[in-house]
C-alpha cells in the first residue's frame, strides 16, 4: 500500500441498525440523557456516520410525546436524515403471522412491535431497543438483536 496509507481497524463491525422509539426517546431527553449502553450505542452509531433507519411508526411516536410545536419541528427536521423505511402489504401479513406465531407459543406481543421486527427482519437491520419484547420476538424469529459487549 501507499506511504502514510494505514488501515485502522474498528472497535466493532459496522451494522446497519433500526433504532427504535425506546432509545430515541431516552437519548432525546431534555432533563437527563440516560447512559444506559442502547444510548451509548446510538451516540456512537452517530458519531460514526455508521447507517441508522427509522419508519413512520417510530417518528409518529416520537412526536406523540412533544407538545410544543418547536420541539416536534426539531424532531422532525432530525429525522429527515434518516432513510424512512415504508411497510408494504407483505410486511403486515408477515408481522400478522409473527405476532401469531409469538401468541401460539403463549408470548403476547403488540402489534407494532410485531411490524417494527418483521421490517427489521425483512431488511436485514439490527433492532436496537430497550424494549423487552423484541427480545421474546427474537427467540422466536429471524430478529437480530444489537447486544452489550459481555
Amino acid at each position: 500500500m501507499g506511504r502514510g496509507f494505514r488501515l485502522q481497524a474498528r472497535a466493532r463491525p459496522l451494522l446497519t441498525i433500526f433504532v427504535d422509539t425506546s432509545v430515541w426517546s431516552l437519548a432525546l431527553r431534555r432533563d437527563r440523557v440516560p447512559d444506559g449502553p442502547e444510548v451509548r450505542r446510538l451516540r456512537d452509531a452517530l458519531a460514526d456516520g455508521e447507517p441508522l433507519h427509522t419508519t413512520g411508526i417510530v417518528l409518529q411516536e416520537l412526536l406523540q410525546g412533544y407538545g410544543e410545536p418547536k420541539a416536534r419541528s426539531a424532531i422532525v427536521e432530525r429525522f429527515a436524515a434518516l432513510p424512512l423505511i415504508t411497510p408494504t402489504r407483505s410486511d403486515h401479513v408477515d408481522a400478522a403471522g409473527l405476532r401469531n406465531r409469538c401468541r401460539r407459543e403463549g408470548v403476547q406481543v403488540g402489534t407494532i412491535d410485531a411490524l417494527l421486527a418483521q421490517l427489521c427482519i425483512r431488511h436485514d437491520l439490527v433492532m436496537l431497543s430497550t424494549d423487552r419484547d423484541f427480545t421474546r420476538i427474537a427467540a422466536r424469529s429471524h430478529l437480530r438483536l444489537w447486544q452489550p459487549d459481555a
